[in-house]
């Protein structure tokens, strides 16, 4: 079926029909109906190629979204299911290119091939080549997170900084004295991963200014590695009373380190960070926290990215979310934990070394 048959059996003419499916020209309201009806009883579905021959565009959007490891994590497939319904919602099909790096096959095929109208750019980095080759080439792009210096760019972020920022303050409130700082794996940390950087900042400036000890460790995508970095942590520091953590990906083993040692969450140990809100509701007891928005991140960058196509002269806009500080029951007012590791008096601020966990 084409439109040829279809501008017959509706007794108009093939640019008639042409006009109603890309809306390129106005049609009378009774020819439009009318074409409609035609395509609707034979079932026509235009050819994607054809159609972006014609209008310029293919409909599709390319989200290029590396995983951060050897796997995708909970939290990265929340968000490419975000920006998959979202872009549903508008009429999108959604191409994903797992590109790391400007000098990817699949990033260049995507650039080179012309094969979306635009892409979303996630595991952002501080200084990143690929959003800076897009903007060369002149292909749209809207980024999940934000470069260091993200003035002139399209992008919508979380507040890193200011969220672990706000877990600290939460927990120097309650008392606790000896906080520890779990992040992302440290082969992100040295490539400049957005998200751990200005968490890590967030972390050590809050710390500071509350005079609490702490140290900070890097942690692998996973639960045994989590449980790993827990025990490294009551090793380097047993008056440890607190964590906040990044790295939903190892917040099983974190908790399973905690209960192997005792300590019983959260009369012993409190533990918040920024999580998604499912990963936060699946550990026991539920995880307070700062509840990472995937769906609205993945929604908003949609929105930007198709504003961007239909207005190519629109002005660099940009979304920084904060959300608040979900209170749920892993955290408390600091005790005095198991015998011998009483929480710490006030002191200042001591960052340890980074460690893997």
């Amino acid at each position: 079926m084409n439109i040829g048959e279809i501008a017959k059996r509706a007794g108009v003419s093939r640019s008639t029909v042409s006009y109603v499916l890309s809306g390129k020209r106005p049609v009378s309201d009774g020819t439009r109906e009318k074409i409609q009806r035609v395509i609707d009883e034979l079932g026509y579905q235009p050819n994607a190629s054809a159609r972006a021959l014609a209008n310029g565009r293919t409909n599709t959007i390319g989200l290029v979204f590396p995983p951060a490891g050897n796997h995708y994590t909970g939290m990265q497939l929340d968000f490419i299911g975000s920006v998959v319904e979202a872009g549903a919602a508008k009429d999108y099909d959604v191409l994903l290119s797992p590109s790391g790096m400007d000098s990817d096959r699949s990033f260049q095929r995507l650039l080179g091939e012309r094969r979306v109208d635009g892409a979303i750019l996630m595991e952002l980095r501080l200084h990143d080549d690929r959003f800076e080759h897009l903007n060369s080439v002149g292909l749209p792009a809207v980024a999940i997170g934000r470069t260091a210096h993200p003035e002139n760019d399209w992008w919508v972020g979380l507040d890193h900084t200011a969220l672990a920022e706000a877990c600290v303050h939460h927990l120097a409130d309650l008392g606790h004295r000896t906080i520890a700082f779990v992040n992302r794996p440290e082969q992100l940390l040295r490539a400049g991963y957005e998200s751990a950087h200005r968490g890590l900042e967030g972390f050590t400036k809050a710390a500071a200014e509350r005079g609490v000890t702490s140290r900070t460790y890097c942690c692998g995508d996973d639960a045994s590695s989590g449980q790993a970095c827990l025990e490294r942590i009551l090793y380097d520091e047993p008056a440890t009373t607190a964590l906040v953590t990044l790295n939903e990906a190892a917040l099983g083993g974190l908790y399973r380190g905690l209960a192997n040692a005792g300590r019983h969450v959260p009369r012993d140990f409190s533990v918040t960070g920024v999580v998604a809100s499912r990963w936060a509701e699946t550990v026991n007891p539920q995880l307070t926290a700062a509840d990472v928005p995937a769906e609205q991140m993945g929604r908003l960058a949609v929105d930007l990215l198709v504003e961007r196509l239909d207005h190519p002269d629109a002005p660099a806009r940009h979304h920084l979310l904060a959300p608040p500080i979900s209170l749920r029951a892993s955290t408390g007012p600091a005790g005095t934990g198991p015998a011998g590791t009483g929480p710490a008096g006030p002191g200042p601020a001591s960052p340890g070394p980074a460690s893997t966990g």
